[in-house]
């Protein structure tokens, strides 16, 4: 087995993410087990140099992507050192996202069949190394989501081209409110392809590694999902106007899932919700280069404001839950900040 052995801010980072050649299949191991398999700038190098050599490789006919541990297959991306990154003015916030985001397009554009066997934890940058991909196989403990408003961020690693191609409104309520979905859900929503047991996947493995072509190997049978419930007010609500004009299509229900819907979003990041709102609407007609273009102008400007670094302080540092968004309301988010996060970046577009 080959392992990753990268520099990081100085540091030697080793074994995070393992490589191997099993006959005609190439597995990557996200090896982070203590950390949910987030994600760093050493792993994304690591991962990206390894996808570019098996494309030239004739023995590797199909790369897998799988997460060590029971709870987790990638939880995101390392938010805590890209919170640091912005409050001490350093490059690696910069350098992490714009790698991240070539990474997943270069997953998106794969000429081999890429398969990700999603198990427990899948979030956020978790997405962006899997949803890109052929095949997203879940088992029966999987929990998605995008939970990026909630720290002061916005759905990034290619959701403005994923979530709005999503069935009808599902994408924008998944966007806004952060919602986590298991599996039954994922595959209703377009998100995973598959359901498989996990116990079943080092016989799926084995079979990959002997040639066999993975859609001989996977069954299309999809369980209830309990989003379809809630199916025609999600594409009647989640279409509306504007943020302010969902939350008072929510108001107006008089069910329990109205009520707590509008109570999620409204503890989320004003400006957050207004970038991830327009995102979502200009992405459902972008390529999928020019929605991670896009993302990366987002990423670029987000770090001189102040809802990220707080974001992540209340949810991983500190840990209180208790997030001073400023602006605090989302009428004081002006057009004038949304445009500007928008703009091109000249030079320093994302290099696609």
């Amino acid at each position: 087995m080959l392992m990753a052995r990268q520099r990081l801010n100085g540091r030697m980072d080793m074994d995070e993410v393992l490589f191997e050649k099993r006959g005609a299949a190439g597995l990557i191991t996200l090896s982070r087990p203590k950390a949910l398999n987030a994600l760093n700038l050493a792993m994304v190098r690591a991962m990206q140099a390894r996808l570019a050599e098996w494309v030239g490789d004739p023995e590797i006919g199909c790369v897998v992507i799988r997460g060590a541990g029971e709870r987790a297959f990638c939880a995101g991306g390392d938010i805590r050192a890209a919170a640091q990154s912005g409050r001490e003015g350093t490059t690696y916030a910069l350098d992490f996202w714009r790698e991240e985001y070539l990474l997943n397009a270069a997953i998106k554009h794969y000429p081999k069949p890429y398969v990700a066997l999603m198990h427990g934890i899948a979030m956020g940058g978790g997405l962006g190394v899997s949803v890109h991909g052929t095949y997203r196989i879940v088992d029966e403990t999987a929990l998605l989501a995008m939970p990026e408003t909630g720290i002061g961020f916005f759905p990034d690693v290619g959701g403005s081209y994923f979530l709005p191609r999503c069935p009808g409104e599902i994408g924008m309520y998944l966007a806004l409110t952060g919602a986590r979905i298991g599996p039954a859900d994922a595959l209703y929503a377009g998100v995973a392809t598959n359901l498989m047991r996990a116990e079943k996947w080092p016989v799926l493995l084995d079979a990959l590694a002997r040639g066999k072509s993975p859609v001989e190997l996977l069954s299309g049978d999809k369980p209830a999902a309990p989003l379809a419930e809630h199916r025609a007010a999600i594409d009647r609500i989640f279409a509306a106007q504007s943020v302010e004009a969902i939350l008072a299509g929510l108001d107006a229900g008089i069910d329990t899932w109205s009520r707590e819907t509008a109570a999620t979003i409204r503890t989320k990041s004003p400006t957050s919700l207004r970038l991830t709102f327009r995102e979502m609407r200009e992405g459902r007609n972008l390529s999928f280069d020019d929605c991670l273009r896009m993302e990366f102008r987002l990423s670029s400007r987000i770090l001189a404001g102040n809802d990220f670094d707080e974001g992540v302080r209340a949810a991983v540092v500190d840990k209180d839950g208790a997030p001073k968004w400023r602006p605090t309301s989302l009428g004081d988010v002006s057009e004038e900040a949304l445009d500007a996060a928008f703009a091109p970046l000249g030079p320093d577009e994302l290099p696609l």
